[in-house]
């Protein structure tokens, strides 16, 4: 069947992405989606030497400025593009592929047009959603189901908040992007006692951005969902899908390991609602809870960007949100979306996590529901070097992260007696000990 869709293969299409997160399938899938449509494809990530940059479908791989801020990445932007093509008139195509990325897009985005192709977004409009606080005064202001929320001026306010919402808590830092590297801050954990929320409440300045508590909504079997899709110029949202994640990492709280392709009207209409509410442009990635007690499905995150598993939503022609911002942007026509119902995506290393965790499956089947193909977030047929480098790199991870629990727990032996072993009782053997 001939493709529906026409692209202007001569406008190339750079990758941005600015987190130092070495195994984000997202960047890989964009790589892919781009370049199979014959569309040249660079890069801007944290190493040439991530599993990412083996794709065959990069043709160059820069280092991310040193620094995170807009200015530093719209001066490396201009430099890469006169790299790739010296004619000024010549336009790119930017996709970022996180939240600090599209953020800073959008504060340089008048200097960066005409030479790069962008949304329409401010920095202000994409911080409504981005920022976690700013989320919640937005989804209280237009009535959408959001978990109680709460912001405290002081640790002892945190922790009589956290009291009232009802340990345990989520708590979540509003703007995660600027946790500093190494500190060991989450961008979201959940806290139990009044002790760990005072704890975290005093690494603010730390953080660099303000703590936030949510009521915890109990998690459980089919309750959590997706929503991906790509507004056009027009504000028109053609392309679009709902995705029910199967399997996360962390189990029951993380990122989608799992997910398929599932109907849920619900979700649909909520999801496009807001993003008519808001006039919002561009790829979107929004997640949802379904809260069993009120039967409503809560907002949790809304990311400006393609989520890491957006390729979820890959129809039968192979259009999806990343293929339909090139096509929109470039002046073409992004053809309608046809649903692919029952198609999964996988997502190799946090699922093996996730199952190791809970062997027993998360969700309920589907009575008759067909079923779809299913496509890796590593491993391609067609580009097979990127899955066996990530191998590598994520065994190493793994011993890494093993080497270090353990020389912390010899390190509290060492230095704490009331962790160490008894000596043996005078009254007992040491060669048959017995508890008294």
């Amino acid at each position: 069947m001939p493709s529906r869709q026409h692209f202007d293969t001569s406008v190339p299409a750079v990758l941005v992405r600015l987190d130092r997160n070495p195994f984000h399938h997202g960047t890989l899938g964009a790589a892919r989606s781009l370049g199979r449509a014959g569309i040249p494809v660079h890069a801007v990530i944290e190493s040439s030497t991530s599993p990412v940059a083996r794709s065959r479908h990069l043709r160059s791989v820069r280092v991310r400025p040193g620094t995170d801020s807009a200015t530093g990445l719209a001066e490396l932007l201009t430099r890469v593009a006169d790299e790739i093509d010296d004619d000024p008139s010549h336009p790119l195509l930017a996709v970022p592929l996180d939240d600090v990325s599209a953020l800073a897009l959008a504060r340089r985005r008048s200097a960066l047009v005409p030479r790069f192709l962008l949304p329409e977004q401010t920095e202000e409009q994409l911080l409504r959603v981005a920022d976690k606080a700013e989320l919640a005064e937005t989804c209280a202001g237009l009535g959408l189901p959001h978990p109680r929320t709460e912001l405290p001026d002081g640790a002892d306010e945190a922790a009589a908040m956290a009291w009232s919402l009802g340990l345990p808590v989520v708590a979540k830092w509003s703007r995660p992007w600027l946790l500093p590297a190494g500190g060991g801050l989450r961008s979201t954990s959940i806290v139990r006692s009044p002790a760990e929320v005072r704890e975290l409440y005093a690494r603010t300045p730390e953080a660099g951005s303000r703590l936030l508590l949510q009521e915890l909504l109990p998690a459980g079997r089919d309750l959590d969902w997706f929503f991906h899709g790509y507004v056009d110029s027009t504000g028109r949202c053609s392309t679009g899908g709902t995705g029910r994640k199967e399997r996360s990492w962390p189990d029951g709280a993380g990122l989608t390991a799992s997910g398929r392709w599932t109907v849920n009207p619900t979700v649909d209409r909520t999801a496009r609602d807001l993003l008519d509410a808001l006039g919002y442009r561009g790829v979107c990635d929004l997640d949802f809870r379904l809260n069993r007690a009120t039967g409503a499905y809560h907002l949790l995150d809304f990311n400006p960007r393609p989520g890491a598993q957006f390729r979820l939503f890959t129809d039968p022609d192979g259009l999806d949100v990343v293929r339909a911002l090139h096509l929109d942007l470039t002046g073409r026509p992004v053809p309608p979306h046809s649903p692919a119902y029952g198609r999964r995506f996988l997502v190799e290393n946090y699922a093996a996590l996730s199952l190791l965790a809970s062997p027993r499956r998360r969700y309920a089947p589907e009575p008759g529901a067909a079923r779809g193909r299913t496509e890796c977030a590593w491993f391609a047929a067609d580009d097979p070097a990127p899955a066996l480098a990530m191998g590598r790199a994520w065994l190493a991870h793994l011993l890494r992260k093993a080497l270090g629990a353990l020389r912390r727990t010899l390190v509290s032996l060492r230095t704490d007696p009331a962790v160490a072993p008894a000596p043996p009782s005078p009254r007992t053997s040491p060669d048959r000990l017995t508890p008294r």
